[in-house]
């Protein structure tokens, strides 16, 4: 079980870890032990999200979302295995948190009067002041 709020947790089917050989440095290290760590979590099927919520994680996500509906996150910062998986976890945690806040209705609002009558006011001075810029005429 991995708690995101009070009212929501994901059960243990829902994620799957696999556990892989990181890249970069690391010695003969990197070579033996698989330190790095792919999590997927089955998002599409969660009964535990709403469709909405569904919606903005898939957004958020963005190319870690699968074509079958999963959220893959690799973690390989540490050379710590469970270091690592703690990382990973943080992270869907953090996503799902993320997509759980609805974001709030634009009200579309009108222009004050004095605005639009400053805005006009400021219009017709630089005209006058542009129109000025012309070539003198000698007579």
């Amino acid at each position: 079980m991995l708690r995101i709020t009070d009212d929501i947790s994901l059960a243990d089917w829902e994620l799957t870890e696999q556990f892989i050989r990181a890249s970069g440095p690391g010695g003969q290290n990197v070579n033996k032990v698989s330190s790095a760590v792919e999590l997927r979590f089955e998002a599409e099927r969660s009964p535990s999200l709403t469709p909405a919520v569904k919606a903005r994680l898939k957004r958020l996500a963005g190319r870690r979302w699968t074509l079958e509906g999963a959220i893959v996150l690799q973690c390989d910062e540490t050379r710590s295995q469970v270091r690592n998986r703690e990382i990973a976890r943080d992270r869907l945690v953090e996503l799902i948190q993320k997509a759980l806040i609805a974001p709030k209705r634009r009200i579309a609002t009108k222009p004050t009067k004095g605005s639009i009558r400053r805005r006009l006011d400021a219009k017709k001075v630089r005209g006058e002041v542009k129109a000025l810029r012309g070539k003198i005429e000698e007579g």
